[in-house]
């Protein structure tokens, strides 16, 4: 999933190998460009690399970075995936940020993936895991966002 994430990402924002290495960089990970290119192949492709949660949340940090810029009197860059397992709510609180999501935002790219939520199964993604209307994000749905996400950056038309 992580590589499907990198993958989809990279097409929505149009972004080419060395604005990757641009975005990890923020988070001080050095990469080649060529190590980018074995983490966009697919499974089935020679040279795949499987995208890691550290490699992926470096990414996600970078370009939270690369979008909003860095927090006034933030420390030096320090990965949470030390302590805890990289999942799909957190990828998706990730991409909310980085993208500067609000809820209508986000239900607005649902809805062109043509999967639809309502603002109550949408904020239970975002809860914290011990909060009893907590919803754990599925591949399915992460997968849906990230297809609408591709379509309401890179529509259709500019696809010619």
């Amino acid at each position: 999933m992580n590589n499907l994430v990198l993958r989809r990402l990279r097409y929505a924002l149009n972004l080419r190998e060395s604005d990757m290495v641009k975005i990890f960089t923020l988070t001080d990970y050095e990469i080649k460009p060529a190590a980018i290119s074995h983490l966009l192949k697919k499974e089935q492709e020679a040279g795949y690399v499987e995208c890691t949660d550290i490699v992926l949340e470096r990414f996600l940090d970078g370009l939270i970075m690369h979008k909003r810029g860095v927090k006034e009197g933030a420390g030096p860059y320090k990965p949470s995936t030390e302590t805890v397992r990289l999942n799909n709510n957190i990828i998706l609180k990730k991409l909310r940020i980085a993208l500067e999501l609000r809820e209508e935002g986000m239900l607005e790219i649902m809805k062109i993936a043509d999967f639809k939520f309502s603002k109550s199964e949408l904020s239970a993604f975002f809860r914290s895991r011990d909060h009893r209307n907590y919803k754990p994000c599925g591949d399915q749905m992460m997968r849906n966002f990230l297809m609408g996400v591709c379509e309401k950056l890179r529509p259709k038309e500019d696809k010619k």
